[in-house]
């Protein structure tokens, strides 16, 4: 007997359509709005001048470490569709209303005041969330903000994961799909928090996401992630 079709979860695309265009530029954040996708998820570095720029690894090919870098040095570099690489003002002015996950690799502290001036001026609201896989930055940004959603990354199985989700004062728990069972679902779920499963490229997984109960999907190319 066939399974009845699940609801979707929300679509989240993995820095912008990524599939499609080259990741965290703002081709990839457009074609992720055009594509359909719910919200999208993105990463940030913080400059040696405290501006927050768009970009997955902490080095940037030819000019070296970000937070060794100034605003104006980084914008010489083009990405491989010729745009220069954004700022996280210029990616959410771009994405407009639609939900923003804010991946931040590494944030020192003088540069929190930053975050917060750029995701209220583009973001009002609680359209915005942070998240870590450093869960002492999701924990220093709520003891200053505590209206701000956030999430914790996690890369392996968390035995019990409402204690950190808890401790760290964060609402969704990022969690590598290979990693979701329905037992994880239902501990989240019962610690009053959301889980969303990372990164998944294919319907069938989306589908079998769904049936386990997660409540969003983040993938690279997020219309295969959609049906019914």
């Amino acid at each position: 007997m066939n399974q009845p079709v699940p609801p979707a979860p929300r679509i989240l695309a993995h820095r912008g359509a990524s599939g499609h265009q080259p990741e965290n530029s703002l081709a990839a954040f457009r074609e992720a709005i055009r594509l359909g996708a719910d919200g999208v998820e993105l990463d940030v570095h913080a400059s040696m001048d405290g501006e927050l720029v768009v970009h997955h690894d902490p080095v940037i090919a030819g000019l070296g470490p970000i937070g060794e870098q100034e605003l104006a040095a980084i914008r010489t570099i083009r990405l491989s569709n010729g745009e220069p690489i954004p700022t996280l003002g210029e990616a959410l002015e771009v994405l407009g209303p639609v939900e923003v996950w804010i991946e931040l690799k590494a944030l020192p502290a003088s540069a929190d005041a930053r975050l917060f001036s750029v995701v209220d001026a583009a973001a009002p609201g609680s359209r915005c969330g942070c998240h870590s896989f450093d869960h002492r930055i999701v924990a220093r940004l709520g003891e200053q903000r505590p209206g701000l959603r956030r999430g914790i990354l996690s890369g392996s199985y968390p035995l019990d994961p409402v204690t950190p989700l808890r401790a760290t004062g964060a609402t969704a728990l990022w969690q590598q799909w290979q990693l979701i069972d329905r037992e994880l679902a239902a501990a989240v779920h019962r610690g009053g928090a959301e889980l969303i499963a990372w990164t998944v490229n294919d319907r069938a997984t989306a589908m079998t996401l769904a049936r386990l109960g997660v409540d969003a999907l983040c993938g690279n190319y997020p219309e295969r992630l959609r049906w019914g």
